[in-house]
């Protein structure tokens, strides 16, 4: 099967708006504009990570799945313009209607993660691991991924996850066979299984670099988690030094991370969890707690905004930003509003019916578990 998400990254279809045009102001100024002419006939999703110039145009904010999920509800706009990612982009094509249109402002809007693992190499990967043990292996994808690894997953009864309900998936997924495999993120899996009491000599690491993924026959028949050895690039820029100086330095702030963080990290903090739970985990804070937050920075600087009463700061001096998720700019934004407005709408993401089949059967899989 050929991967849609490869074929559409080398697409020609970029936006088309020349830099010397309009200035920023005036982008914004002509957005407002045109976003009131259309109406109803166009919802515009943001996801969390996005700049603010961005977000203030959305009308519906979340992670990827709870946008989605909203996406699915809307029965009346005719276009959805997702200020996101290719992968968010596809899971609300799947679970919208075919009369609606899925919009990404950039094609170029991928994830360094979901790139770490296509269907060519999960298929290898599984013939291979599949012919070292009689064991029943059950395959759990992390959300983050294109629909022909949720395919994948659907064929072979596994299911997707997200960091929400990755303890749920997982716990199912070990009653449903003796082994799993978990991708692409390796930290998401280590994190969340090792929550779950099962021991890190439990787990191996499968690299697709490697001959063989690097594993033994001795080694997948051991294993009782096989990760692959993707990673999210925005969260590991945060470090286990990172956690060590503000232990030092402020030992009363409260360090809260996501579980793409590495084990060293989500160890080290005082509490881990998806976006959800760490925005959530702020919003009910009493006034005057401070907090050294490990997600993108994007979020981190809204917190601080949105919560001047507490003092919000990003877990690493630098900035961990999702340059992919950036590539959603404002004049973007804008040509996609325009390509509609003249009837002739541009970055359409659409899954094949085959793909969108089983893909669906494992979003259905995880939304029954959880």
């Amino acid at each position: 099967m050929i991967d849609i998400y490869d074929d559409l990254k080398t697409s020609d279809h970029l936006p088309q708006i020349p830099e010397s045009e309009l200035n920023d102001e005036k982008v914004l100024e002509e957005l407002s504009l045109i976003k009131k002419r259309l109406g109803d006939k166009v919802v515009v999703l943001g996801h969390h990570y996005q700049q603010n110039d961005v977000i203030s145009f959305a009308d519906i904010t979340g992670d990827s799945l709870e946008l989605a999920k909203k996406a699915a509800e809307i029965k009346t706009a005719e276009h959805i313009i997702f200020c996101g990612v290719h992968f968010m982009a596809e899971t609300a094509d799947m679970l919208t209607s075919d009369q609606q249109k899925v919009i990404l402002p950039d094609l170029r809007a991928g994830c360094s993660m979901a790139d770490m693992a296509n269907r060519r190499e999960i298929d290898v990967a599984w013939d291979y691991i599949t012919s070292c043990t009689q064991e029943k292996i059950i395959p759990i994808t992390y959300i983050n991924c294109s629909a022909a690894l949720k395919s994948f997953v659907g064929e072979h009864d596994g299911s997707i996850c997200t960091s929400s309900n990755a303890e749920k998936i997982i716990s199912w997924g070990l009653n449903q066979g003796e082994k799993l495999l978990f991708f692409p993120d390796q930290h998401l899996g280590r994190n969340t299984c090792f929550k779950l009491g099962i021991k890190l000599e439990e787990m191996v690491v499968y690299d697709p670099r490697l001959r063989f993924g690097g594993l033994t026959p001795e080694k997948i028949q051991k294993a009782k988690i096989i990760l692959w050895y993707g990673f999210c690039s925005v969260h590991q820029g945060f470090t286990a030094e990172h956690i060590k100086m503000w232990r030092e330095k402020e030992p009363d702030r409260i360090l809260i991370v996501h579980p793409e963080c590495n084990f060293e990290v989500v160890q080290g903090a005082d509490l881990a969890g998806s976006t959800s739970f760490i925005i959530n985990k702020i919003k009910e804070a009493k006034p005057g707690t401070k907090f050294a937050v490990g997600t993108e920075i994007n979020l981190v600087n809204r917190l601080s905004e949105k919560y001047p009463h507490l003092n919000i700061t990003s877990l690493s001096p630098y900035q961990c930003l999702c340059t992919t998720m950036y590539r959603v700019r404002p004049r973007w934004l804008l040509e996609s509003f325009r390509a509609i407005e003249r009837g002739q709408p541009i970055n359409q993401i659409k899954v094949d019916e085959k793909t969108k089949k089983f893909a669906l059967k494992a979003l259905d899989q995880m939304l029954s578990i959880s």
